[in-house]
């Protein structure tokens, strides 16, 4: 049973083994745990997933991929399959005795980042993420301050997660090819936030307001949410830009905009 790659669902399967072997052994799946694929595709990397012995949820939108996927691994009875939009899953519905859920997945290039904080939604019942996605992407979220890498992605991921780009992924380990290179990524939830905020939501309008022209500096891009003085008063230059604030910096903007609400 073949399967040719749809554009339209952003289908590009993994192929290469060395790279499969390298994310099965940076991964250290065991037995008891219960693990998430999201968008498993011909099951390159469900049949060793399903080999470590794990509990395992695959979520696959294409349907002519789900009926592969039940043909070729109907003698598992460790597999549960489900067709449907990653997008609009509840992840959290799959967590039981509060055993929290170990994900993974090669995710479409045009709806990862959306997919990504989907998952955060939930992110009380996830222990970690394991992502294949564009590089310049996973650069982004690890990205430090001062990096030119560094912006609304960086600063929001990094108050959820511990983040870290384990290996980059050349285009020739799929089929069909990408015309650029991918790389993985392991996110890893703080079981706290890193920095205490009174509104995720007004730091995510916070940040998304300062970096949305990156050369503007803070007193212009947050003129029409924060006082230049207020700013100064943080200890904060209102002439610096975006770029060059800490996650720690955002909380403080945030919760001053918060409080003053």
């Amino acid at each position: 049973m073949t399967h040719i790659a749809r554009k339209r669902f952003g289908q590009n399967f993994l192929t290469s083994y060395t790279i499969i072997y390298n994310i099965i052994s940076s991964i250290e799946a065991k037995p008891d745990e219960h693990w998430v694929e999201i968008g498993p595709g011909q099951g390159a990397l469900t049949q060793p997933l399903l080999e470590q012995g794990i509990r395992l949820d695959v979520v696959e939108l294409d349907r002519d991929l789900v009926a592969l996927l039940k043909e070729k691994f109907k003698t598992y009875p460790n597999l549960h399959i489900h067709s449907g939009d990653a997008l609009r899953f509840d992840f959290s519905a799959l967590a039981e005795d509060d055993k929290k859920l170990r994900v993974i997945g090669n995710l479409p290039y045009n709806i990862s980042t959306p997919l990504m904080f989907h998952l955060l939604d939930n992110a009380y019942c996830i222990e970690d993420m394991h992502f294949i996605l564009q590089k310049e992407v996973v650069d982004r979220i690890c990205a430090a301050p001062g990096s030119k890498k560094y912006g609304r992605l960086s600063v929001m991921m990094q108050y959820y997660c511990a983040t870290e780009l384990l290996f980059d992924v050349p285009p020739s380990s799929f089929d069909p090819e990408p015309k650029v290179m991918s790389a993985i990524v392991r996110l890893v939830p703080h079981q706290r936030p890193p920095v205490q905020v009174n509104s995720v939501a007004l730091l995510n309008r916070v940040v998304t307001e300062a970096f949305s022209q990156r050369r503007k500096t803070l007193r212009n891009s947050l003129k029409k949410l924060i006082d230049e003085a207020d700013i100064a008063a943080l200890n904060i230059d209102p002439s610096a830009r975006a770029e060059v604030l800490s996650l720690g910096d955002f909380a403080k903007l945030s919760n001053l905009l918060s409080e003053s609400a």
